[in-house]
């Protein structure tokens, strides 16, 4: 009666303890637990007790189950988190501590288990590792390293991208001596020296560009910034950041260029300037506007309208202008005017009306050009059309010697090689296949020519264009012309191109930019790998789009992209030199409406995917 007595003392007593604990014997069956524990899990009280902490939790954990047995065995083990899923299908965190359960004999009867709610510490871990993930990135993408100095050990400590933006080694240890070092002559004495001089005396935020050259020699701008730290009043070190903004100072750098640029141009151009805002007020003019007005400056001229420099009528009729350029967003474009000042001058101009866009989408100036044609209209108007006519001709007789010299060269190539393996070739056999070859390739030039007759007949009937074109009979042909030269390069062509597909094209235009892709990807091959080619097709909207991927070098297009259809351009140390192929397929491609997207990878090869308007 005594025992039984004890017994219920202790399940009161547990029942009533502050922290959520749960007494389980060897078959981890509940036998005593506080209510705190039971209100954890939202458990039935009556229903609890005798069931196992298996039949309890959905999934017990490996970690946790290893030390469960380890407390039987008389091992205490350390705390550990289990995540658990409620009733309510909300995860939590609790954090479980377990030691072995005596009897009054010192043998294990059980585990003693006390469980915290740890959910909002997790979380808030997570969130930091989240954080602290996010600002490496930050820190990365923007180029915004950290470094610290502890005054009181004389010890400077910088981060990895800090260490990046010096260019010096990972293990590279820098000292508050050697720092300065980095800094342009000019920088390292006095103005790094008041930076932490303000920083100490006034606790506040000192910041400031500053010029360095990394250990490569490097010159590259930084921003620079510090907050001193405070102990007891007293300065112990500082903290900071290093971002590398040398872009940002170059952009600046060009835009005030190109301001000054701008003002250059607009004061030597041989025609009147001006801006006015929306009540037909000057607030911009240039040198011609004020030789042309009479003024001596500028500033004569600003705030003033219409109506305070020209003949009333004439003024009024600018004002409309001005109004139904800012009130329909339409600019006016080459409109020949007369201006008459209140001296009776009169003189005539082009004259153009832009409206200028302010951040709400509605006009808040218009930008005004004027030239004076006043002797020269008759003449410019002639001029202008004889060297529109002059270009146009200009550029397509260019374009036609360019395919004229590439397309020539790939089949005279073709035919040396071809007759270089005729007359090496002992067996009649391979002979009469290399004399097959040759009539192929003699077809395939005669096609060519065919091909440039129509381009000079483009050139001289603009009422000739584009047709339809079956892509694989061209593909066959222009891999037939190249035959020796790819079997010379060990390369293969993959085409995975449907039989049904055709594009609208021109013919020789056609035959360019399949040979110019090909014999690219074969002259830029990788070293050490086969070249192989690969063909694709599919509709985009109004496109056709034909995909040539290759396995070659690659090109790093963030450096060398604007120079990838350049005519004579070469980069990669010379390596990579596309020429002027490339330039000539571009031209090609977009005067048949088109346009060539590319993507590519250093080392692992190149894909143009280059899009035929089936439109027009």
């Amino acid at each position: 009666m005594l025992r039984e007595s004890q017994v219920q003392s202790n399940n009161y007593l547990i029942k009533q303890l502050p922290g959520a604990t749960v007494f389980v014997n060897t078959k981890f069956e509940v036998v005593h637990a506080s209510d705190k524990w039971i209100s954890y899990f939202d458990f039935n009280p009556s229903t609890v007790f005798g069931k196992t902490l298996h039949q309890l939790f959905s999934s017990v954990g490996l970690g946790w189950q290893k030390a469960l047995d380890g407390c039987l065995l008389g091992n205490h083990s350390e705390a550990h988190v289990e995540r658990i899923i409620d009733k309510d299908n909300t995860e939590r965190w609790f954090e479980w501590s377990n030691i072995p359960w005596y009897d009054d004999k010192e043998n294990v009867i059980g585990v003693i288990l006390s469980t915290e709610d740890v959910t909002e510490r997790i979380l808030n871990e997570l969130k930091l590792e989240k954080l602290e993930v996010l600002f490496k990135e930050k820190s990365e993408i923007g180029k915004i390293g950290h470094w610290e100095y502890d005054a009181e050990k004389n010890e400077l400590l910088w981060c990895n991208i800090t260490k990046a933006i010096h260019e010096v080694p990972m293990d590279y240890i820098p000292s508050i001596e050697k720092g300065h070092t980095f800094y342009k002559e000019g920088y390292r004495g006095e103005t790094i020296a008041n930076m932490v001089r303000k920083a100490v005396s006034t606790g506040e935020q000192v910041s400031g560009r500053i010029p360095l050259v990394t250990a490569k020699g490097k010159e590259i701008w930084v921003l620079a910034a510090g907050q001193p730290i405070q102990k007891n009043g007293v300065f112990i070190g500082l903290i900071g950041t290093c971002q590398d903004i040398t872009e940002i100072v170059t952009a600046e750098a060009k835009t005030k260029e190109s301001e000054e640029l701008l003002r250059t141009v607009l004061d030597n151009l041989p025609l009147n300037v001006y801006i006015k805002d929306l009540e037909s007020r000057k607030i911009l003019v240039n040198q011609s506007e004020c030789e042309y007005l009479g003024a001596k400056d500028p500033k004569e001229l600003l705030g003033k309208s219409d109506f305070d420099l020209y003949d009333k009528k004439i003024a009024q009729i600018s004002r409309n202008e001005d109004l139904k350029v800012l009130n329909t967003m339409k600019p006016i474009i080459g409109k020949e005017t007369v201006n008459i000042t209140k001296d009776g001058k009169a003189t005539y101009f082009l004259t153009s009306k832009i409206p200028l866009k302010g951040p709400d989408g509605k006009a808040n100036a218009l930008v005004g050009f004027s030239l004076d044609i006043s002797k020269l209209k008759q003449k410019e108007e002639e001029l202008r059309d004889l060297i529109n006519v002059t270009s146009l001709q200009n550029k397509k007789l260019i374009n036609f010697a360019h395919i004229v010299s590439h397309n020539l060269r790939s089949h005279t190539a073709n035919f040396s090689m071809l007759l270089d393996f005729l007359v090496n070739e002992t067996d009649e056999e391979e002979k009469l296949k290399i004399v097959n070859m040759l009539t192929d390739a003699s077809d395939n030039l005669l096609e060519t020519l065919d091909n440039l007759n129509e381009v000079v007949a483009i050139n001289t009937n603009v009422n000739l264009g584009k047709h339809p074109i079956h892509l694989n009979s061209k593909i066959e042909g222009v891999q037939q012309n190249l035959l020796a030269f790819l079997k010379n390069n060990n390369a293969t062509i993959i085409n995975n191109i449907s039989d049904d597909i055709y594009v609208r094209a021109i013919p020789a235009y056609l035959d360019s930019i399949l040979m110019n892709f090909m014999t690219n990807a074969v002259k830029y091959k990788d070293p050490d790998r086969s070249p192989v080619i690969t063909l694709t097709a599919k509709r985009n909207q109004d496109y056709m789009v034909l995909s040539i991927t290759d396995n070659g070098l690659g090109i790093d297009l963030k450096k060398y992209g604007s120079k990838l259809f350049g005519m004579y351009k070469t980069f990669h140390n010379n390596t990579d030199a596309r020429g002027i192929g490339l330039y000539i397929t571009k031209n090609q491609v977009e005067a048949m409406n088109g346009k060539i997207i590319t993507t590519s990878e250093v080392g692992v090869g190149t894909t143009f995917n280059i899009h035929f308007n089936e439109k027009n």
